[in-house]
């Protein structure tokens, strides 16, 4: 091999450190720790374009799919393409996969355990992603590369904002849309003065902060104020945090919490124009160890909007006080009590 192929060949060859390692953290995640179909612990596969960790079981049966629905890789002996990679990424992991592929499994069918047998096994990952049973059958969405690549970031403005592109500024256009957040109330919370507090709510994304109005020597205020923040491109989580409003000193703070936005993003581009789909489920985030939900949190279309319901504990906050409770909607909604937070 001459020194020009042989360059050619290391070049080509050689793994990008940066998105490997990127790839080996989203597998470190809770939820990538088992797997995604039946649950078995520590999966050693994965489904490159779907975007799922799996066991060897599960594996075999994706597999036997083949490439054009399940492309399955080892994630310690198989070599990983850029673009490889890049799917995984995009989709996120299993709970982000789970909330599209698994968003209507219904009560009465349960996913297989790792001890299920291969018949029932494949039956599910057969329904589950070949025909693509927990989907509405208008919305089923194509595995050729993972389906957060199958729509373009135009298609979460038009779909995810309520702002058509024309009314758009130029100084908008790094925006993808839009998220109305009601403040509701909230019920039992923390004292941080001598026997009250006067709580409010900030919420905060990327560069952008929204407050809510201060109530007086309030330990369950009503605010029902609607907060406006644009969602940027290159969005992170929306992190919510509850102050205690002092005069004369630094605020304390009452609690907080992050709330992850891709799950009901990625549904949105995956169900493309809600606003032609009547009342329906479309997707679900799922409590793992890493987040604050309580429970598993739907995300829905309303009256054509796309809404999500959470249920989220404030973290920092004295074991005392129980909880908070926030709305969290396209239209979030927010509504504590106590520590927890549950949006409505």
């Amino acid at each position: 091999m001459s020194t020009a192929n042989r360059y050619q060949h290391i070049k080509s060859t050689k793994p990008v450190v940066g998105k490997a390692r990127k790839l080996k953290d989203l597998m470190i995640k809770s939820d990538n720790r088992i797997c995604a179909d039946c649950g078995a612990p520590d999966p050693k596969w994965a489904s490159a374009n779907i975007g799922v960790f799996l066991c060897l079981k599960c594996g075999d049966v994706h597999r036997a799919l083949g490439p054009d629905i399940s492309k399955v890789l080892s994630v310690t002996l198989d070599e990983w393409s850029d673009s490889d990679i890049d799917s995984m990424l995009e989709v996120g992991g299993n709970s982000y996969a789970n909330s599209i592929y698994e968003a209507f499994l219904p009560k009465d069918h349960p996913k297989p355990k790792p001890d299920s047998t291969m018949e029932y096994r494949t039956k599910f990952i057969r329904a589950k992603y070949e025909t693509q049973d927990f989907l509405k059958p208008s919305l089923r969405i194509s595995s050729r590369s993972s389906f957060k690549s199958t729509t373009s970031v135009k298609s979460v403005d038009s779909n995810f904002s309520s702002t058509s592109r024309k009314d758009v500024s130029e100084d908008t256009r790094e925006f993808v849309g839009e998220l109305n957040i009601t403040v509701v109330k909230g019920t039992n919370l923390a004292v941080r003065d001598m026997l009250t507090s006067d709580p409010y709510v900030i919420l905060t994304l990327g560069g952008q902060k929204a407050q809510s109005t201060v109530k007086k020597s309030d330990l369950n205020p009503v605010w029902n104020e609607v907060l406006k923040i644009s969602v940027p491109r290159n969005y992170g989580p929306l992190k919510l945090e509850v102050y205690d409003h002092d005069m004369f000193s630094a605020d304390d703070i009452m609690g907080e919490a992050e709330i992850d936005l891709q799950p009901m993003i990625t549904a949105a581009m995956a169900f493309g124009d809600t606003s032609r789909l009547g009342d329906m489920q479309i997707g679900r985030w799922f409590m793992t160890k890493d987040n604050a939900l309580m429970k598993d949190s739907t995300v829905n279309v309303v009256a054509g909007k796309v809404k999500q319901e959470v249920h989220l504990k404030l973290q920092n906050v004295e074991s005392e006080y129980p909880g908070v409770t926030v709305g969290y909607t396209h239209s979030l909604s927010f509504s504590p009590f106590g520590n927890w937070l549950s949006c409505l």
